[in-house]
């Protein structure tokens, strides 16, 4: 029964270090300190577990061992629980035998009535129960439940500014403002953005992807790559397009759009070289690994851990990839959350297929809405310009 107590104290001391210093949230952090209160329960068990099973000198021996053990028990079920849905990993085995190691041991506590020592008065045993719970619910809701739930808020967009002629109106140069901003309560990591300018028929935003426009340009938007929006944070760049020949261009307006795509800072960890990750396309094509999509321009891929040392014992390694894809008008982002080896994309245009995803990263992307500005009123703000 002693080296089942230490044996359950060893990862709870584990997590329990690392959880009170490193975690991502506030309410990890308490919990790392409850974990560690915990492992130290379960010392406390085991030296009165040597002393029950031998002289009994200490009246309460029996409850403490029999406190560890309840709690030894309960470790085991939640390291089990947190596994759900997921892949074996090596804390699954220890989940296991502890809980077959508990169960046994609390039967056999509950046939020598191990709780025999204790004398405290049933009223006051309720009371402490009762503001304990009530305690411990109005904390987990408030810094726990909250925080958890609370939706990240992030704004994208364009605006056209001025508009000038150069080399004898042969080229027109537009100026777009670009941004995307964090209105919410949660910081969030930028995995990469992307707009477009095109040009063609005046639209509604419904049909703003219709076949007909022409893509004039593209580019990112926000750098570097992984960088961290904070609440109330603002990141805004000014692009300025050209456009060849703008007195034969037929268009009826000049259309911009963004996409950015996020992940929750408070539920995984990002590391610093997810910048200097990028691959290109020549590279790409040599590896040819089979896991890229076709007409990949580039890669940025890493490693990513989750916000609590629990949650990275108990789940398998997960990393991050993401690619910009030459889809002809229309290039886009992908984006992969998934563990080495398997290929689980992110379709945003199919939610439910990736909504565990979603869940457990908050991975968002943020679409701004179409900026359209009438052709012939471009032109004329340049030739005025």
């Amino acid at each position: 029964m002693v080296l089942g107590l230490l044996a359950t104290a060893c990862p709870l001391f584990r997590i329990g270090l690392s959880d009170s210093g490193d975690a991502l949230t506030y309410g990890g952090r308490i919990a790392g300190f409850t974990v560690l209160v915990a492992a130290v329960v379960e010392l406390i068990a085991a030296a009165a577990a040597v002393d029950y099973w031998r002289k009994r000198r200490w009246s309460y021996s029996g409850v403490a061992v029999l406190a560890g053990v309840v709690l030894a028990l309960l470790c085991s079920i939640s390291f089990l629980f947190l596994q759900v849905g997921e892949c074996f990993t090596g804390y699954t085995l220890v989940g296991i035998v502890l809980a077959i190691w508990s169960s046994v041991a609390l039967f056999r506590l509950i046939r020598c009535r191990a709780w025999q020592g204790l004398h405290v008065p049933r009223k006051i045993a309720i009371g402490v129960i009762v503001s304990t719970l009530l305690a411990g619910t109005n904390l987990a809701y408030t810094q726990l439940y909250v925080p958890y739930v609370l939706p990240p808020v992030i704004q994208s967009g364009a605006e056209f500014r001025e508009s000038i002629l150069a080399n004898g109106g042969a080229q027109m140069y537009v100026t777009v403002h670009l941004y995307v901003k964090n209105a919410g309560q949660v910081p969030v990591y930028i995995l990469d953005s992307i707009y477009w300018i095109h040009g063609g028929p005046a639209s509604s935003v419904s049909d703003a992807k219709a076949a007909r426009d022409d893509l004039i340009y593209d580019g990112a938007f926000v750098t570097p790559v992984g960088r961290v929006l904070n609440p109330g944070e603002e990141v805004a760049q000014d692009a300025v397009v050209e456009i060849n020949n703008p007195q034969k261009r037929a268009y009826e307006a000049v259309k911009a759009q963004t996409d950015v795509y996020v992940i929750r800072k408070d539920r995984m960890t990002m590391p610093s070289d997810y910048e200097r990750s990028r691959v290109g396309a020549a590279r790409l094509k040599r590896e040819a690994s089979g896991g890229d999509p076709p007409n990949a321009e580039y890669r940025y891929r890493s490693a990513i851990s989750n916000s609590s040392e629990i949650l990275n014992l108990t789940r398998r390694r997960q990393r991050i990839s993401v690619w910009r894809v030459d889809n002809g008008e229309w290039p886009a982002i992908v984006v992969d959350v998934s563990p080495p080896g398997d290929r689980i994309a992110f379709d945003p245009i199919r939610p439910l297929k990736n909504q565990k995803i979603i869940d457990r990263y908050g991975l968002t992307r943020v679409r701004g809405s179409t900026a359209q500005m009438p052709y012939p009123e471009l032109l004329q703000k340049a030739r005025s310009g």
